[in-house]
């Protein structure tokens, strides 16, 4: 009878043991019997991450958080992983949160494909998130602004932004009510196709003549760009360009001829001398004009031969 209720005993407390353990393995809390690698991340802030919350990649457990503390003014948390986690060199971690009241787990990306395996004691790159804190108190100062802005519109101020229009309204009412039918008679001669507009959108040879027209400059480009025509050979006849280029040079030379004074028109312009010559002769023909006006014919060529020379 002893014996009996020793093994009972015994058994009882085998099965709580195991249970107990398995309860603990299953929550996560406790991973001495898995193994495992060690990795950890530098974060501003924990926020609120606790020891023994998840890690996952891509949604899936790999792991659990062992152990948080501060170094260096950072929060480093250390992670064990599952031995067939696939986490790279170059994964980064990031803290997130399941809901508003959930818990927060530490979630690692997958990394470059070609990137290697981190190994024991391995440091990841970390992608800090809005702290949950931070963003509801941005929604308290959204939610305050709108109240604010809700509460310029009510009462007096509202009647004094929304009265005045409310007044022009009934004042113009009959004026409004016909700029409305004038715009539903316009729309529905449109419609109907009448007036310019309407026959714009619906006269089809008012179309076939617009694409004509599209089609002929169309036509004038192309000969333009093939050097067809007077056009298209001022646009890609290097000859005449090369002519016309000739052209100035030479209008060019002779009008730096004529400005330093070399032949007969740059004489006429720039020797004084000439130009006074020529006035001179100019004042004696105008002498001898009013000389002839009395005179008869020899007696005309003897003036003027005695003016003259």
């Amino acid at each position: 009878m002893k014996n009996s209720l020793e093994t009972r005993l015994g058994v009882f407390v085998a099965v709580t043991i195991l249970a107990a353990i398995l309860t603990v393995e299953t929550l996560g809390n406790f991973q001495w019997l898995r193994g495992g690698y060690h990795v950890s991340a530098l974060f501003t802030t924990a926020q609120d991450l606790k020891e023994g919350n998840a890690v996952k990649m891509a949604g899936v457990e790999i792991g659990r958080v062992e152990k948080i503390e501060l170094a260096d003014q950072k929060v480093k948390v250390t992670m064990k992983l599952h031995d067939d986690a696939a986490v790279k060199t170059d994964s980064k971690a990031t803290i997130r949160f399941t809901g508003l009241m959930g818990q927060n787990f530490v979630s690692i990306g997958f990394g470059a494909p070609d990137a290697p395996k981190a190994s024991e004691g391995a440091i990841l790159a970390t992608e800090d998130q809005p702290d949950l804190n931070a963003i509801m108190a941005k929604l308290d100062e959204a939610a305050a602004g709108i109240k604010r802005f809700g509460d310029s519109f009510s009462g007096e101020k509202l009647d004094n932004l929304v009265g005045p229009l409310i007044d022009f309204v009934k004042q113009n009412g009959s004026h409004i009510g016909g700029a409305i039918s004038n715009i539903e008679n316009i729309t529905a001669q449109i419609s109907s196709g009448e007036g310019t507009a309407g026959k714009m959108i619906y006269d089809q040879s008012l179309y076939n003549s617009a694409m004509s027209t599209v089609s002929n400059v169309q036509q004038v480009v192309n000969n333009v760009s093939s050097g067809q025509g007077t056009l298209g050979k001022l646009a890609t006849d290097d000859s005449l360009y090369n002519s016309t280029a000739a052209s100035m040079t030479n209008l060019q030379q002779i009008l730096m001829k004529i400005n330093q004074g070399q032949g007969t028109v740059g004489k006429l312009v720039n020797d004084q001398e000439f130009y006074k010559n020529a006035k001179l002769s100019l004042q004696k023909l105008d002498k001898a004009a009013d000389g002839l006006e009395d005179q008869g014919p020899l007696s005309v060529l003897g003036i003027m031969a005695n003016n003259l020379f």
